[in-house]
């Protein structure tokens, strides 16, 4: 039989090494599990410290029972993973942006006004006065931004501006929490209370009935508002564009959506993001599993709000343009201008989840409304046929060809051409485009515009 060939020792040293460093990752990753589950469990409570000393508590206790069979310095070993995950899983519970709030910058072409609500909210307010033209209307327009809970984009106010050099008399509010207007305690961000906020801000603006045009989560609010009778004696017309699902039921149902967007065509945002700082990433992210709710104490709202940035919203944006303008795609937003709180725009959305069914409230609404779908839309198609189902008041449908849900976006002819399908329903003139879909077409759009 031929010798045995010995194994070199430095063979032997390094896969000792080897299964070491193994034992010591594998120790670093169970006690950074740790850490992760007990953040779940306690809710982030006390900026993530709580969890954060449990985890090194249960580490230490650990090394102690491995190390007590070990010989003179070596007894150190044990903790040297303890230390190291220690030192990483820190990093979650240490703010890098301040947890004050910290609203955006003044814009330089429209002022800033500040209203107090009955309901208590304090929202920032912006007019549009109108042109003075033949054309000028008697009803002001009242502007339901889409998020929620976010700033009215740059993008949006460049519409706005268009609207009212076509006559419309335009007032838009960023909804509490969002952009310049003051916070609300986390619980008090319901559907409902976004739905008291625009019957309080007609009643504000002191001038009877008001036109409304309410965009995508804004078009969750109009159309709620117009299944409640106390708030929709308040409203004029109605203009629903690219809503969101109007209740639980309709959230549940499956569907599909319109054409191709540019989601996954378009290049990556530029700028930083919140997503990429450790504390963040693991806030945001267990947040949207739901595994930790929007008044968590790991980051205050505040604190939220001023680490989200507009790159973090990548993919949203991408979303809301057709697939031809994925390498064209223009800038929504300004930096000194964004403003997005995350938690409280889940926990309006989960109000929203949570809600019965609405239709038996809106079949009973007669305010005239029209509703706006994009071809390219990233929205469920039942969203918005649901409501066209169920809301007699819906007299007219305009299907937009060639754009995202983001409709008036700046490309091409896309801002005329919106602003034209609104100022011919708000005057009562002949539509631009097709009455499409109607009630009865209904099935046959949703089999073939998909």
């Amino acid at each position: 039989m031929p010798k045995p060939v010995p194994v070199p020792q430095y063979a032997i040293r390094l896969a000792r090494l080897t299964g070491r460093l193994t034992l010591a990752l594998a120790a670093v990753t169970a006690l950074a599990l740790a850490f992760l589950t007990l953040i779940a469990l306690t809710d982030g409570a006390g900026s993530g410290l709580v969890a954060w000393s449990a985890a090194l508590g249960i580490g230490v206790a650990l090394a102690l029972w491995r190390s007590r069979q070990r010989p003179g310095p070596t007894r150190l070993v044990p903790f040297v993973p303890v230390a190291v995950a220690a030192a990483l899983t820190a990093a979650v519970c240490v703010p890098t942006v301040p947890t004050e709030r910290r609203t955006p910058a003044e814009l330089p072409f429209v002022a800033t006004q500040h209203w107090e609500l009955e309901t208590g909210s304090r929202v920032a307010v912006y007019h549009y006065p109108p042109a003075k033209t033949d054309a000028q209307q008697p009803v002001p327009l009242v502007y339901l931004h889409g998020g929620p809970v976010r700033s009215i984009s740059v993008q949006d106010h460049r519409f706005l501006r268009l609207l009212a050099r076509q006559g419309h008399d335009v007032y838009a509010y960023e909804q509490a929490g969002g952009g310049r207007s003051d916070l609300l305690p986390m619980h008090q961000y319901t559907i409902s209370r976004s739905v008291r906020d625009l019957a309080a801000f007609v009643d504000r603006l002191d001038r009877g009935r008001a036109d409304v045009l309410g965009f995508s989560g804004g078009g969750v609010v109009l159309t709620r508002a117009l299944a409640d009778p106390r708030v929709a004696t308040r409203l004029h017309r109605a203009v629903i564009a690219e809503p969101g699902p109007m209740d639980g039921p309709t959230a549940r149902t499956p569907g599909h959506k319109g054409r191709a967007s540019a989601l996954g065509l378009a290049p990556a945002p530029t700028g930083p993001r919140s997503t990429h700082v450790p504390r963040y990433a693991v806030a945001f992210g267990l947040m949207r599993l739901g595994l930790l709710t929007p008044g968590t104490g790991l980051i205050g709202q505040a604190e939220g709000a001023n680490a989200f940035t507009a790159a973090d919203l990548g993919s949203d944006t991408a979303s809301a343009y057709c697939a031809r303008d994925a390498d064209r795609i223009p800038v929504e937003d300004t930096a000194e201008n964004f403003s997005f709180s995350a938690a409280a725009s889940l926990r309006v959305q989960q109000t929203v989840k949570d809600s019965p069914s609405l239709a038996p409230l809106l079949r009973n609404s007669r305010t005239p409304a029209m509703l706006m779908i994009a071809e390219c839309s990233s929205q469920v198609r039942q969203w918005a046929t649901s409501i066209l189902a169920a809301a007699p008041g819906i007299g007219r449908t305009q299907y937009m060809p060639g754009v995202g849900h983001h409709m008036w976006n700046g490309l091409d002819d896309n801002n005329s051409r919106a602003a034209a399908v609104i100022t011919a329903y708000l005057q009562d003139r002949p539509a631009p485009l097709p009455d499409y879909p109607t009630r009865e077409e209904i099935p046959t759009f949703l089999r073939d515009h998909k």
